[in-house]
């Protein structure tokens, strides 16, 4: 039987799982010949170019259209997931930004999974996004390289590690907003401070949590080491971690959450076991989600502008879009402590 030809405009069966490394290898040039070609450069030979461009096509693998637009036209927004009230405020302000300069945004969640990334980035190739938000996730070496051959901009709001060295990174004050939570319990007159600590793969968890000590060492206190507690950033670690905390022999008088999703989950482990808020402990979270504003009692806890945050994203990869640098790579926004009512002086 015949081999059927591939239509230029159909994916293949594969999916399009083929890198332009590979490519570049079955072709047998070198990346950034598969990069001049997929961008539409001339710097290539005729029968190079026509070689590449048929391993591109039976692979599904479409040039980004060029446009003499000044703005992006398409965005993609990347988080690791969605499940949370943090993620919702990004959204809202990536969503505003993006709406006042006229550009549409796609919300995809690749849960930290190898095989969601690259249907992710298969999905990006399809529809020829202009630019790319990644929040608190990362994405294989391969994929960042993808996204700089075919020239799409990145911006990385709140890495989750040591993110790609020419991406700019948008994140908030994590370390001063720890030291701010532990040094207002301190001046509280609390001595014994219990953290439970988010992930230890995140950044942002590790400067929480070096705030923390760096606000205990100032006020003249050893770190004790049981009084620090894993967590996830969701309810039921924050539930879990209060837990282990109250069980120890001398257990602390309050606690600093580092996300307020545990925040509310150390409150819920506190009213089970008959114990009041902040009459018995006092709590502290950090993000300043809406809902904290209601919880009973409202939620001391340190606010970082994620809006904000989402909102400068836009602004930065539409700069990247249009060809300009942003004025810093690496931008810090500020972060405030906001006392509510589930705080009070030791007893």
């Amino acid at each position: 039987m015949a081999a059927r030809e591939v239509d230029a405009e159909q994916a293949p069966q594969d999916g399009g799982r083929v890198t332009i490394t590979e490519i570049a290898r079955q072709a047998g040039v070198s990346v950034p010949t598969v990069s001049r070609v997929v961008n539409g450069r001339s710097d290539v030979s005729p029968h190079t170019r026509a070689r590449v461009e048929d391993l591109l096509r039976r692979h599904g693998y479409r040039r980004r259209p060029t446009t003499s637009a000044t703005r992006a036209a398409l965005l993609d927004l990347v988080f690791n997931s969605l499940d949370s009230p943090w993620a919702v405020e990004i959204i809202r302000g990536v969503e505003e930004a993006a709406h006042t300069a006229g550009v549409g945004t796609v919300v995809s969640a690749i849960h930290g999974r190898s095989g969601d990334a690259r249907e992710w980035m298969r999905n990006l190739r399809a529809r020829a996004s202009d630019g790319v938000i990644l929040v608190t996730s990362a994405l294989e070496p391969l994929l960042y390289e993808e996204l700089r051959i075919l020239g799409v901009p990145l911006v990385i709001v709140d890495p989750a590690g040591s993110p790609a060295l020419d991406a700019p990174t948008i994140g908030a004050a994590n370390w001063s907003g720890g030291m701010a939570a532990t040094e207002h319990l301190l001046a509280l007159g609390h001595r014994r401070i219990g953290l439970i600590a988010g992930p230890p793969r995140l950044l942002c968890s590790r400067a929480r949590l070096d705030g923390y000590r760096t606000a205990l060492e100032s006020a003249g206190l050893t770190l004790d080491d049981t009084l620090v507690v894993p967590g996830d950033f969701h309810p039921e670690s924050g539930f879990t971690g209060c837990n282990t905390l109250l069980d120890l022999p001398d257990p602390p008088t309050a606690v600093f959450a580092a996300s307020d999703q545990m925040a509310l989950g150390a409150i819920e482990a506190l009213r089970r076991r008959g114990l009041r808020v902040p009459e018995d402990m006092s709590v502290v979270g950090f993000d300043d989600v809406p809902e904290v504003r209601w919880s009973a009692p409202p939620l001391t806890t340190v606010r970082q502008p994620l809006a904000d945050m989402g909102k400068l994203a836009v602004r930065t990869v539409l700069r990247l879009a249009r060809g300009e640098q942003p004025d810093s790579p690496r931008v810090e926004l500020g972060t405030e402590l906001v006392v509510r009512s589930s705080t009070a002086p030791a007893s």
